[in-house]
């Protein structure tokens, strides 16, 4: 069996989990954001209630990106430091795609999309998006969204979204295609599956230098007046 602690502060969400193998065991969450003072006593609360040192995990993983600048920073330094203190390996996990791979688990339509969305203000979202089976079939982008975005594929499918933006997102895109899974947002409960699979392939980030993934850049929607028009 192998342990590991999920850290997820890429929102206003301070989210700890502790997982062994693919399954959840326990996990603190709150949405004050005091990640600053609330990250490390999560962890050390899952750890003394489950009758664990850091020394007993053989990994620690955070939440990546993109998000909060300040969240990502509090939360990646925070697994830096485990893992070195504790010689144990550091984990980097797609915030989008752990939220893409709970979504998935729930939708039944091997041809859907799924977009995971994180909120940046105003009309603005980084989104990336997902097939059924959790690959990544459009980049991460920062971009602003209109009436006519995804058009593309709300033509051809349904479209699922999900994330912190997605409820801003239904007010924008009304195509019939459109779901909106507003209950899934940034979780460390969501990242166990990819923490688990990312320690058996090997696949460590570098304790001293790794980085969270931002995004700054904005892209305006190109225009296609009608598209959505049935």
């Amino acid at each position: 069996m192998n342990y590991y602690i999920n850290i997820e502060t890429s929102t206003d969400i301070c989210s700890i989990s502790l997982s062994c193998d693919n399954d959840v065991i326990d996990s603190r969450e709150n949405k004050s954001r005091n990640h600053a003072s609330s990250t490390a006593v999560y962890i050390e609360e899952l750890l003394k209630s489950n009758n664990l040192t850091a020394k007993d995990l053989a990994a620690v993983a955070v939440s990546k990106g993109p998000g909060s600048y300040t969240g990502l920073r509090i939360g990646t330094s925070t697994a830096k430091g485990i893992a070195y203190a504790s010689d144990i390996k550091l984990i980097a996990i797609d915030t989008l795609q752990a939220m893409a791979l709970k979504a998935s688990e729930s939708v039944n339509e091997k041809d859907a999309v799924i977009v995971a969305t994180i909120d940046a203000g105003r009309n603005e979202v980084y989104a990336e998006l997902f097939d059924m089976n959790n690959n990544s079939v459009r980049n991460c982008q920062a971009e602003l969204i209109d009436e006519n975005s995804y058009a593309e594929y709300l033509l051809k499918s349904k479209v699922y979204f999900v994330g912190n933006a997605a409820e801003k997102i239904s007010k924008i895109i009304k195509h019939p295609n459109a779901v909106f899974m507003t209950e899934i947002v940034p979780s460390a409960k969501y990242m166990c599956k990819l923490t688990h699979k990312a320690f058996k392939n090997q696949d460590f980030a570098d304790v001293a230098y790794f980085d969270p993934f931002y995004l700054k850049d904005f892209i305006a929607t190109v225009s296609k007046k009608n598209v959505l028009k049935q």
